[in-house]
């Protein structure tokens, strides 16, 4: 009768499972987790160390690479991919997550013990005692930033930010995003049961990690996950009590909620019934109403023009790459070009809909020039820019560009953790202008 699986090696076996499914399947990693049956059979503590040495490895997957290669005479071939994966694992877990060495090894070792790649256990147990060994100080003398960047989009970060601000940003894209909530009333009254700090900009911080149901506010609806900078794009709508407000790709729904926590008439329209489920479920949980639309915003047309548009439009993501580092190594060039493409005609769709004198707040999560300022280049006819000020996003005047829009950065806060990155802009229909 044959042993069961110790709990630690079913855990990093599943991460092994996770890193060929974004690597080699190019699957998105919270996606791969949510399919994998490894992971469904696992208790929380060893889920959460699964999605933790996955997303960890990706994180540093340049640097990992650079010290395996010191390691290797030659590389390895192709078909011992799972070989190289495995010590990818190894690696992190040494020198980046801090497990126990013999722990770390061992369980490299046993991973590919009764599989065809056995023969590389000699290989994998030589080259991860040698990182534990030399590899930290090897780690020192490496450009990690750079190595952990893809060139198209270090590049593109150099060309738009400058090659200081890209590094910053690269560095940042190293360690893993806090938790951040909005609080559906005053943050303040939450800080202490939440053991959260209150950022400038409103939002609360928790250093700690874990399973966030049990916490004081949760099952009243008191709060919800968002980060800081995704709770900006929502405020610059400035007093909208009693406003009819559209969420233009509302899913999942971050923005809507704060929008009908702060007395707004909430229209959320997303073309995913899938995903709309989920903030009709937080809707719920928060005791806050909205219409809910499954339409594609393109072409949705209502029978009466909004106070004020939000369209948070769909994009390459870059700009959250810290929470899903399976965007550094899935997204391409041409991704960009045919997400811009669409984000034009949501804006001039989010446009048609506003009323005059309305405002459009256009908005998404990315790095990159062509899905943020370029999209602002020309102002449909009867439109005027209405720039932010440094005290709708408190007080931060480092988070605005020279125009006046909202340019947050993962550099940015970094005393205090970073946060995501994010594009927003303010426009306003003249009044004199019909929809």
């Amino acid at each position: 009768m044959a042993r069961p699986t110790p709990a630690p090696l079913k855990a990093r076996a599943a991460a092994l499972d996770l890193l060929a499914a974004v690597l080699v399947r190019h699957r998105l990693l919270d996606e791969a987790f949510d399919a994998d049956p490894q992971v469904a059979t696992l208790p929380d503590r060893d889920r959460a160390f699964v999605r933790l040495l996955a997303a960890a490895t990706l994180r540093r997957l340049g640097e990992i690479d650079a010290l395996l290669a010191r390691c290797l005479d030659t590389p390895l071939p192709a078909k011992a991919g799972r070989a190289r994966d495995v010590l990818r694992l190894g690696a992190c877990q040494l020198l980046v997550l801090g497990t126990p060495p013999h722990a770390a090894i061992s369980t490299s070792v046993d991973l590919l013990k009764h599989g065809p790649l056995a023969g590389y256990g000699g290989l994998v147990n030589a080259v991860l005692r040698r990182l534990d060994r030399e590899g930290r100080g090897w780690a020192a003398e490496l450009d990690s930033a750079r190595l952990n960047t893809p060139g198209w989009l270090w590049d593109s970060w150099v060309a738009a930010y400058g090659e200081a601000t890209a590094r910053a940003i690269a560095e940042a894209h190293r360690h893993e995003a806090p938790t951040d909530l909005t609080a559906a009333g005053d943050p303040a009254i939450w800080a202490e049961p939440l053991e959260a700090e209150v950022l400038p900009t409103g939002s609360l911080r928790r250093r700690a990690t874990g399973d966030l149901t049990g916490l004081p506010g949760f099952a009243e609806g008191r709060w919800w996950v968002q980060d800081a900078a995704a709770a900006l794009p929502a405020r610059l709508l400035g007093e909208v009590r009693g406003r009819r407000v559209a969420d233009l790709c509302a899913a999942p729904g971050g923005k809507a909620l704060q929008l009908a926590a702060a007395g707004a008439r909430v229209t959320a329209v997303d073309r995913s019934g899938k995903r709309l489920v989920r903030l009709t479920d937080n809707l719920a949980r928060l005791h806050l109403e909205a219409e809910i639309v499954e339409a594609d915003a393109t072409a949705w047309r209502p029978e009466q023009p909004f106070d004020a548009v939000l369209l948070d439009a769909p994009c390459s993501a870059t700009g959250t790459l810290r929470r899903h580092p399976d965007g550094l190594w899935l997204k391409r060039p041409e991704d960009v070009a045919k997400l811009a493409a669409l984000q034009a005609r949501l804006l001039e769709a989010a446009c048609s809909l506003v009323a005059p004198g309305g405002i459009v707040v256009y908005c998404v999560c990315s790095l990159q020039p062509e899905e943020g300022p370029a999209q602002l280049e020309r102002l449909p006819a009867g439109f005027r820019r209405l720039p932010i000020r440094p005290d709708e996003v408190g007080g931060l005047a480092e988070l605005l560009s020279p125009a006046g829009d909202l340019r947050t950065l993962p550099c940015h806060l970094a005393e205090r953790g970073g946060m995501d990155a994010f594009f927003a802009a303010r426009i306003q229909r003249l009044p004199d202008q019909a929809p």
